[in-house]
């Protein structure tokens, strides 16, 4: 298979950047939710997976000033907002995002020991265990579900990922999913991958098929470790892509997963550890 695409997000939750190549680290793509936008009064981490509260930021788009480098501090990001401003990290970006949320909230580089999110529950058949949301619920929106989540021991302390450290995707499950459901339209960025592998004829979901075995281009090499889980924050209009519940629907419909200690959930894409690090590049293939 061939690497198709690379993507990396710099503020969690915004769009990110497409680049051509994508350095692989312990803790993920080097760059990748590097920010991340922090309630500035309680210290919540702000996610497009709770839409009333923080949806607005998938409006917004972020890009790195700089190269990040593995070993200092992310360079400073300019951020695209929904009106057309571009703003740098700082003060003004943060009052502008604060006026945007309607709420106080900081642009911030330095995750937190215990720090939350919140994800919200559409009313989704087979969409994420029914125990799991109902030991989470803190609050209820428009009559779902809220959960606050803790990402403490989930991801790296250096990065504001919620879960694995690499995620993957296959034009596979993006041509079964259309298939699916022809009405709806089942954008690459509704998901959210580093990597897109071109599968060619492959079935769809053939990422599921994967945990457990290692994949490698040029010196990196990473091992599939669970499918991807997938929330409402997938639905979500953002520019150039239409809300709609229907795409979260089709994946419940088409590819529930058991996953080890944690239910079965509707799942699209993989996650993945990086077991040797080295950089990949758009047209290099993974075997």
């Amino acid at each position: 298979m061939q690497i198709r695409s690379l993507h990396r997000f710099p503020v969690k939750s915004m769009q990110g950047e497409e680049v051509e190549s994508l350095a692989l680290l312990p803790g993920g793509a080097l760059g990748d939710r590097a920010y991340a936008v922090v309630d500035a009064e309680d210290g919540t981490v702000a996610s497009a997976k709770y839409p009333r509260k923080w949806g607005a930021l998938l409006g917004c788009s972020a890009a790195f000033l700089g190269d990040p480098t593995p070993d200092g501090p992310p360079p400073p990001v300019a951020v695209t907002l929904p009106d057309g401003r571009v703003l740098e990290s700082g003060e003004a970006l943060d009052a502008a995002l604060s006026d945007l949320l309607g709420r106080r909230v900081v642009l911030s580089a330095d995750p937190v020991a215990g720090a939350e999110f919140e994800e919200q529950w559409p009313q989704i058949e087979g969409l994420a265990p029914q125990r799991f949301i109902d030991d989470t619920t803190v609050e209820h929106s428009d009559g779902e579900a809220v959960s606050r989540i803790a990402t403490a021991g989930l991801t790296p302390s250096d990065s504001f990922l919620d879960l694995g450290v690499l995620h993957l995707m296959t034009t596979s499950t993006l041509a079964a999913l259309s298939a699916a459901a022809p009405e709806s339209v089942f954008d690459l960025r509704r998901y959210r991958p580093n990597l897109l592998l071109d599968t060619g004829t492959e079935p769809g979901f053939v990422e599921d098929e994967w945990v457990g075995r290692t994949l490698a281009a040029a010196d990196a090499r990473i091992t599939v470790t669970m499918p991807t889980m997938r929330c409402v924050m997938t639905t979500l209009a953002q520019p150039g892509v239409p809300e709609d519940r229907n795409t979260l629907r089709t994946i419940a419909r088409s590819n529930r997963r058991a996953i080890p200690g944690l239910g079965t959930w509707a799942c699209a894409g993989a996650y993945a550890d990086v077991d040797a690090p080295g950089t990949v590049r758009v047209g290099e293939r993974l075997t």
